[in-house]
């Protein structure tokens, strides 16, 4: 049987920030059991993992898809991994993914994790975008993974109930939806709309972050800030920008232990 957990990432409280469930293996996993788990499990990511020489094999699937890279599932694995007692906790975890090597570390109770930066470029703003928002953007751009969108007020992004059918039309995995945060404890706010890849709104988005930290460190002049995604569970996410690489850092909370019981064949 698989060891299976369901983790709050971004969060030091339970049934806050955002949920992954976390699928401990001792191997490789068929890729049609893994796409069927993350359905039944219907959190916006599962983390699939297994030991591999001093590196783990790490896999993430939302209920309808894999996906490139997601930041609040690695937080949760890697939680996992020293809560659990996989790896000493002061130990890095390093894990093969389809975004390259990607490592995080623990200190006094928060976890960092070396990322890729994922800047996006400015584009046009297109077609169908501001009326399914229901917002006028103040900038446009795109990364290799989904559109950033800056409007004019904080107020305006919590505010926000976009047309998500519309959403998912755009070529995109999502829609980053963001805006600066003065006078709050937070140097920006966001949300994030993925409904194409079958994640309506995502509670707390560690890739966007990837593209968030670069844009507003060039913004407001600083490589070190912290955003919060007001979305209805809420979640912080420290960022601190260094070239091409971003670092996330972010708690969690274990909430649910098991087994996956793997299919009768």
């Amino acid at each position: 049987m698989t060891r299976l957990y369901l983790v709050d990432a971004f969060t030091s409280k339970a049934f806050s920030g955002n949920p992954a469930g976390v699928c401990v293996m001792e191997g490789p996993g068929e890729d049609s059991w893994m796409q069927q788990a993350a359905a039944e499990l219907n959190v916006a990511e599962t983390a699939f993992l297994f030991p591999q020489g001093e590196h783990y094999v790490l896999r993430w699937f939302t209920p309808l898809t894999e996906v490139d890279l997601c930041g609040h599932a690695t937080l949760a694995a890697s939680h996992i991994l020293w809560e659990q007692g996989y790896l000493p906790l002061y130990e890095p975890a390093r894990f093969f993914t389809r975004s390259g090597l990607l490592s995080a570390t623990f200190d006094e109770d928060w976890i960092t994790m070396d990322f890729p930066a994922e800047p996006a470029v400015e584009t046009g703003i297109p077609p169908g975008l501001a009326e399914a928002l229901g917002a006028t953007p103040v900038f446009v751009g795109k990364n290799r993974f989904d559109y950033l969108v800056e409007l004019e007020s904080a107020k305006i992004v919590s505010g926000l109930t976009p047309n998500l059918p519309e959403l998912a039309r755009l070529p995109a995995r999502g829609i980053i939806v963001t805006a600066g945060s003065q006078g709050t404890g937070y140097d920006f706010v966001s949300r994030f709309f993925a409904p194409a890849v079958g994640i309506p709104e995502d509670q707390v988005t560690g890739s966007a972050h990837c593209c968030l930290a670069p844009y507003w460190g060039e913004k407001l002049k600083l490589d070190r800030m912290t955003g919060y995604q007001a979305s209805r569970r809420g979640g912080i996410v420290r960022v601190a920008v260094r070239g091409s690489r971003v670092d996330l850092s972010g708690q969690a909370v274990t909430v649910i232990i098991g087994d996956l019981i793997p299919p009768v064949m």
